[in-house]
């Protein structure tokens, strides 16, 4: 019989998935502000009419986002979440700073790639992860990816506004006082970290980089997130020349169909997951997201010259991104090693950024050289190839809970990372005051052998012979 105290959300659960919510909010909304109208404002500075470089002043920042989300979430492993997230807010704010005092187009790119610097997305994520149980965390991140699909939403309405008040140089300095605020959130409304994840035992270890890239089911999660965000960039590089071009529909009021429909997607992805967590369909809701996206994609390449027709797709489409955005973090957090969790986030950022780097380009150049058309159908392709990949994961199933007991000479920390090496092993616990060994794992899939050989002393990890 189910445990309804249990179901619920702890408030300290509360208290992390709202107070990091509302802080990839305000990073997330200092990011999207720029977007709908930095490319009208790069033509007036110079060095701005050269179309190459007004990509790369966009770009740049999702490039040195890639190349340091690795190391920015190992460092969250090594030396706390919140410090990591202070140290890559300071470095998104002296970025912002040197973008608005820019008086070209190269020193708007030097200042968006130190924004990229700041790269605080694996610790705030993992730090979700650190402060929720299993059974909540598909919430948490949905209601962080629902943050971000309103403030990209909120951004659509309020640049063009921003810009005609207090202009390009005006904006960059508003980002920057949000990046401030969210310095302010992190210290003093965020959680504390749990005195379990400031251990020294669970410091990172120079293997986990290792252990992490060659796991094969994470890796099938980090193909996802280059293809979904690679595939964003390139929809919406030639979406709104469409509406424009086929609908008559000015770019300033674009907004009047982003806004409804990323909030109509937002309502409509919380069934799905709701009950996708609670009936243990996690696979059947994650395939079925990618392939409603596939489906959108057709419907945008057979009807993106009609205009109704596009307003149901894009409501479509940002349901089942929106539905992908929650449920990819949290299978992450859930197969990684509880003790590379932030590395684990690292690398399923740095694929993200890369996503979000080459899909603009290539979107381009297909659309350049074949039209707008042949854009959707990279799309399909794009999809129809992340079917393949994900229809053999084993998503993670019920967890459970078991002590064994330990033998009087048991080292407890070699204990522990052996334990926590083992498949399926979600956490451990050693307790030599106790005499057990107290590990989390997933139903179905604990080898008991391989735990009571480490406790005994053995390595299961050794061939038979050795």
């Amino acid at each position: 019989m189910d445990d309804p105290v249990k179901d619920r959300m702890s408030a300290l659960e509360i208290r992390a998935a709202l107070s990091l919510s509302a802080l990839f909010a305000l990073r997330m909304l200092g990011l999207f502000l720029i977007l709908p109208v930095f490319a009208v404002h790069a033509g007036t500075l110079p060095g701005g009419q050269d179309l190459l470089l007004v990509g790369i002043a966009l770009g740049i920042y999702g490039l040195t986002q890639g190349v340091l989300q690795i190391p920015f979430g190992m460092a969250s492993d090594r030396y706390g979440r919140k410090r990591v997230i202070v140290f890559g807010l300071v470095l998104f704010t002296i970025g912002s700073l040197v973008a608005a005092f820019a008086g070209d187009i190269w020193t708007i790119i030097l200042g968006r790639a130190i924004q990229g610097t700041g790269a605080i997305s694996a610790a705030v994520v993992a730090f979700a992860a650190d402060l929720t149980r299993d059974q909540h965390r598909t919430k948490t991140m949905a209601l962080i990816g629902g943050s971000i699909a309103l403030m990209f939403a909120l951004s659509l309405v309020a640049a063009p506004a921003m810009y005609r008040v207090i202009g390009m140089n005006g904006i960059f300095l508003f980002i920057g006082a949000l990046s401030t605020a969210a310095i302010l959130w992190t210290i003093y409304v965020v959680p504390p970290e749990t005195a379990e994840f400031r251990d020294q035992s669970r410091r990172v270890k120079a293997s986990a980089l290792g252990e992490v890239v060659r796991n094969p089911e994470l890796l099938r999660l980090n193909f996802g997130i280059f293809v979904l965000h690679m595939a964003q960039m390139s929809l919406f590089l030639v979406l709104p020349r469409a509406l424009v071009e086929h609908s008559g529909m000015p770019v300033g009021e674009h907004w009047q169909i982003y806004l409804p429909v990323v909030l109509i997607s937002f309502v409509l992805m919380v069934p799905p997951i709701m009950a996708a967590e609670r009936r243990g369909h996690m696979k059947m809701m994650f395939i079925g997201a990618i392939v409603l996206m596939l489906g959108v994609h057709v419907g945008f390449a057979l009807a993106y010259r009609d205009f109704w027709m596009v307003v149901v797709f894009l409501t479509l489409f940002f349901t089942a991104f929106n539905v992908l955005e929650a449920s990819l973090p949290s299978l992450i957090t859930r197969l990684a090693p509880v003790h590379a969790r932030g590395t684990a986030i690292g690398v399923y950022n740095t694929t993200q950024a890369l996503g979000l780097f080459v899909g603009p380009w290539i979107g381009g150049w297909i659309a350049k050289n074949y039209g707008v058309a042949p854009v959707f159908v990279f799309g399909i392709v794009l999809f129809a190839l992340w079917v393949i990949v994900a229809w053999p994961m084993r998503a993670p199933g019920d967890l459970e809970q078991r002590n064994f007991s330990l033998g009087k000479a048991a080292d407890p920390l070699a204990l522990r990372e052996g334990l926590s090496r083992l498949r399926g092993v979600k956490d451990v616990t050693v307790s030599m005051e106790e005499g057990i060994a107290r590990l989390t794992f997933y139903r179905g899939m604990l080898d008991e052998q391989a735990v009571m050989k480490l406790i005994s002393g053995e390595n299961p990890f050794l061939p038979e012979n050795a």
